[in-house]
């Protein structure tokens, strides 16, 4: 059944609490997944993060979608070793495949999970998905079980500003198939948008290397990723995307959002309004200074407590 604009509605209202929540990302494909999940994994007063799912990515890092999933998978349990977190039983393999335009649900280990961790929540108690990369898990979820829509709240870091004059950002046009199930499928939907919102959320090798490298083997780990992006650092900065997710979880206010119809993804990676489709929340505006401010609090005190 198709779910109510009412459930609709209180399913994209932010709430208060601890919140269930599961991340989706491709790790190995930039810096900033990493910053993200180090944050989601430090906040459990507010996110109750139970699984981290592996995204496939393919560009000049990997071979493949698959073997961007796989590497993917290989640096969550490297950040999660510095953190002195087990990966077993917590961390998941994600699709090999895109859904791609034929919209083929792909199987894998953390499409079951999702699956099984969304069934078990409620529409008082859904499951946020955290997606910050290409959307094929996520998609290959909703194609495999619809029923979960009423139970899930999908926060994904992808696509443009809506006035961009195009959509082909990285996490898009990888699966654009993906896409277009996600806002066709009627789950509640979150997006937190890149070039003209979350580009906003820069850092520099500075800031980076008085904050965070000093932080145990977590932080010499973030600072070395961040460094070796670039090779001059001259008054340079470098976007920390992915943060902005993790940062509407935490923290709604960081993040401002409106509540608009949701935008027909067309073939051509552009987006066509339709006012007769559902709403979703979209996110208009990034404050960086309480996102950093707060991630790198938790880093130091993880750090002064020795957990880390």
């Amino acid at each position: 059944m198709p779910l109510s604009d009412a459930d609709r509605l209180k399913l994209l209202t932010p709430r208060a609490g601890r919140l269930r929540a599961v991340l989706d990302t491709d790790t190995y494909n930039e810096i900033d997944d990493q910053y993200a999940l180090v944050q989601a994994v430090l906040s459990p007063e507010r996110i109750d993060l139970q699984a981290i799912y592996a995204a496939p990515f393919h560009n000049s890092r990997s071979d493949g979608p698959g073997h961007g999933m796989e590497l993917s998978y290989g640096e969550i349990l490297e950040l999660l070793k510095r953190l002195n977190v087990p990966g077993e039983g917590f961390v998941f393999r994600g699709v090999t495949d895109y859904v791609g335009p034929q919209k083929v649900a792909r199987p894998a280990e953390a499409v079951d999970d999702l699956i099984a961790r969304a069934r078990a929540g409620s529409i008082d108690d859904p499951l946020y998905v955290i997606a910050i990369g290409a959307i094929s898990n996520v998609a290959s979820a909703l194609l495999k079980a619809p029923d979960i829509i009423d139970r899930t709240v999908v926060v994904w870091l992808g696509g443009h500003a809506l006035e961009w004059p195009h959509q082909r950002e990285f996490n898009l046009r990888q699966d654009v198939g993906g896409a277009q199930v996600l806002f066709d499928s009627g789950v509640p939907l979150v997006v937190v948008p890149c070039m003209g919102v979350t580009s906003h959320l820069h850092s520099t090798v500075p800031e980076i290397e008085h904050y965070v490298e000093p932080c145990g083997e977590i932080g010499k780990f973030l600072a070395m990723r961040f460094k070796e992006y670039g090779d001059d650092h001259m008054g340079w900065s470098k976007e920390i995307w992915d943060m902005a997710a993790v940062a509407w979880v935490l923290d709604d206010s960081w993040t401002p959002s409106v509540l608009v119809p949701t935008p027909v993804l067309t073939d051509q990676v552009t987006y066509s309004a339709d006012r007769s489709r559902h709403v979703m929340r979209y996110v208009t505006y990034v404050n960086r200074t309480p996102i950093m401010r707060d991630f790198i609090t938790k880093l130091r005190a993880a750090t002064a407590s020795g957990k880390l």
